[in-house]
């Protein structure tokens, strides 16, 4: 009986290679660990800074809402006095809102201030999305390392058009 030209034995291979192909598998785990936490860094703390303005604006047992007019802005804030429409509040002759959140000159705004403090935000859809900007910019970076250090480019094309559609609804809502 002849044998085939086409032999199925396994060739084995050295152990220097094979210790090598450990290591570089070692080295591609560590990468999809390391870019897995980077975005996942990113993303909480795109989650903290959006909280800290999004649960004034989220939540409804807040002590002082009421409405502010925006009278000037300048650098960064706009001011303006404030009436409290709810709450404990009282009248104050000046409180400041950012200014990414403010509408035009002499128009009234939806506030809750900030305890203690005369910050306002804006409360409402528009003020909410704005709550949620730096979220959706820590997305926008976390797709970047999804695709880039993970090869997870489906994942980053979600992460990346939620966070592009979260900015685009902030815009237009303002």
């Amino acid at each position: 009986m002849p044998r085939s030209s086409t032999r199925t034995s396994s060739v084995r291979r050295s152990r220097t290679r094979r210790v090598g192909e450990s290591a570089y598998g070692a080295l591609l785990v560590a990468r999809m660990g390391l870019m897995g936490l980077l975005a996942l860094l990113l993303l909480v703390a795109g989650v903290w800074t959006s909280w800290d303005t999004a649960r004034y604006a989220m939540l409804i047992g807040v002590k002082e809402r009421g409405t502010m007019t925006v009278s000037a802005c300048a650098g960064e804030r706009c001011t303006g006095p404030y009436v409290p429409s709810a709450g404990a509040g009282r009248p104050r002759p000046k409180v400041s809102v950012a200014k990414a959140a403010a509408p035009e000159k002499g128009e009234r705004v939806e506030v809750v201030l900030k305890p203690g403090t005369a910050q306002a935000v804006r409360t409402g859809l528009a003020g909410v999305l704005h709550a949620w900007v730096p979220f959706a910019g820590s997305l926008l970076l976390a797709a970047l390392v999804v695709a880039g250090g993970m090869r997870l480019r489906r994942t980053a094309w979600v992460m990346g058009l939620l966070g592009a559609a979260l900015l685009g609804a902030a815009f237009a809502a303002m």
